[in-house]
C-alpha cells in the first residue's frame, strides 16, 4: 500500500496554487509583450497586470518592479559597485552582509570579495548591530557609498531581522539598503512603504508560485544598479530579454493570493507550536535554533538528538513526511550549515527544517507527529541513553 504523503517543505518551494496555475495556462499562447499589435498588448496586459498583484504584496508603486529570473539573479542584479542615476554613475564601493545570509547574498554578486564584509550574528541569529554599525563607521566614504544586504527573515531558522534598526544605522552611514524578503513575503506583512529597504528580492515559488520568476521592487526610481542582463532593454532597461508572460501571470496570481492569507497566518503559527511542542515532549533534548528571537510562523528548525541530519530526513520521507535538512540550494550535499555556524553552534551536521503554509492541515501535523514517533522508536538504545 502507498504511502500517505505530506509537505511540509514550504520554505524551499511552496505548493503551486490553482490560482496560478490557471493564470500560466491562459499566458501560455500569449505573444511577445514587446510586440505593438494587438496580440502584443494582450501580453503586454498580462505582464502589467501580474505587476500590479506583485506591487500589492510589499505596497509598492508597480512601475517600481522589475521582473528577473529569479531571486538569485535579482541579488546579482542589485550587489553590484556600478549604479546609475539618471543619466549619472554612482559608485557602491563595499558590500556588507550578515553572516546567516542566503548563499545568493553571501556570494557578494558582482562585487570582489575583498570588498565584501560579512557581519555575525548572536545565538538567536540576530545580526550584532553593534558590529554593523562599527563596520560601516570604518567605510572608506571617498571611495564610493557603503551598500546594506541582508535577509528580512532566515530561510534554515526562521528568525527575523530588527530591519528598522538595520535601516537607522545604514541611513545614518549613508548606506543603501537591499532586503532579501524572499522568506518574508506572504508570512509577515512585508511594506516597501515602510523605509526600512531601498530595494527588496522577491521569489515567486516561495509564495505558490510557478519557479523562474523573481523581481526587483524598488521604493523609488531614482537609482538602480547597471543591468546583469543587457539587450534589447525590457522591464525599463533593468533587465532584458523577452519576458516569461507564463511566469509572471503566475507570480502575479500567487502574489494576490498570498495577500489575501495574511490575516490567517495566527492558524500557521499554531500548528508550528504544535509540532515543537510535540518535539519537546517526545525528547527533552531536542534543539530547537532561533526561539529566542522574533520568527516567522511557519519554520522550525530542529536537532533530534543522537541522529544525523540526512539519517533523519531519509527516514521521515521513507515515513511519508518530505522536509528538508537546512537550505534546499545545497542539496544532495547534506552537511554544516552556515547559519548554524554563524550562531555559533560550530560545524554541527546540520538540523532538520519543516516549514509549512496556510495549506497544511491538523491532518499533516498528526502524520508528521507519528512519523517522529516512529523514528525515534527505532534510534539504537545507546543513542537514547546518550
Amino acid at each position: 500500500m502507498a504511502v500517505e504523503r505530506v509537505y511540509l517543505d514550504h520554505n524551499a518551494s511552496a505548493p503551486l496554487r490553482e490560482s496560478a496555475r490557471s493564470a500560466m495556462v491562459d499566458a501560455l499562447a500569449a505573444a511577445n509583450p514587446s510586440s505593438v499589435h494587438a496580440e502584443g498588448r494582450a501580453a503586454r496586459a498580462i505582464v502589467e497586470d501580474a505587476r500590479r498583484g506583485v506591487a500589492a504584496l510589499v505596497n509598492a508603486k508597480p512601475d517600481h518592479v522589475a521582473f528577473t529570473s529569479g531571486a538569485t539573479e535579482a541579488a546579482s542584479t542589485l550587489l553590484s559597485p556600478g549604479w546609475r542615476m539618471g543619466r549619472g554613475a554612482v559608485r557602491m564601493s563595499h558590500l556588507y552582509v550578515c553572516a546567516s545570509d542566503h548563499p545568493c547574498l553571501l556570494g557578494g554578486g558582482r562585487f570582489d570579495g575583498a570588498a565584501v564584509t560579512r557581519v555575525g550574528v548572536d545565538r538567536n541569529g540576530i545580526i550584532d548591530l553593534g558590529a554593523l554599525e562599527a563596520a560601516l563607521a570604518g567605510h572608506e566614504k571617498d571611495d564610493g557609498l557603503p551598500l546594506v544586504a541582508l535577509h528580512h527573515a532566515n530561510n534554515e531558522t526562521g528568525v527575523i531581522q530588527p530591519v528598522d534598526e538595520v535601516s537607522r544605522i545604514a541611513r545614518a552611514a549613508g548606506a543603501v539598503i537591499v532586503l532579501d524578503a524572499v522568506q518574508a513575503v506572504g508570512r509577515i506583512p512585508v511594506e516597501i512603504s515602510a523605509g526600512y529597504a531601498d530595494y527588496l528580492i522577491l521569489s515567486s515559488h516561495k509564495i505558490g508560485g510557478p519557479k523562474g520568476a523573481g523581481a526587483i521592487v524598488a521604493a523609488s526610481d531614482l537609482m538602480m544598479p547597471l543591468p546583469l542582463v543587457a539587450g534589447g532593454g525590457q522591464e525599463k532597461g533593468h533587465r532584458a530579454g523577452t519576458e516569461n508572460v507564463a511566469g509572471i501571470a503566475g507570480f502575479g496570481a500567487a502574489a494576490r493570493e498570498a495577500l489575501a492569507e495574511l490575516p490567517y497566518v495566527e492558524s500557521i503559527r499554531e500548528r508550528r507550536d504544535s509540532i515543537e511542542e510535540h518535539l519537546r515532549a517526545s525528547d527533552s533534548a531536542v534543539e530547537i535554533f532561533g526561539v529566542g528571537a522574533p520568527r516567522l510562523p511557519n519554520t522550525t528548525f530542529f536537532v533530534l538528538p543522537g541522529i544525523k541530519a540526512e539519517t533523519a530526513q531519509i527516514a521521515f520521507d521513507l515515513a511519508g513526511v518530505a522536509l528538508s535538512a537546512g537550505s534546499a540550494c545545497s542539496s544532495g550535499k547534506v552537511g554544516p550549515s552556515h547559519v548554524l555556524k554563524a550562531m555559533g553552534f560550530g560545524d554541527r551536521a546540520g538540523a532538520l527544517r519543516v516549514s509549512i503554509g496556510v495549506s497544511t492541515t491538523d491532518k499533516d501535523v498528526e502524520l508528521f507527529k507519528a512519523a517522529l514517533a516512529g523514528i525515534l522508536s527505532r534510534r539504537p538504545e545507546v543513542t537514547r541513553a546518550a
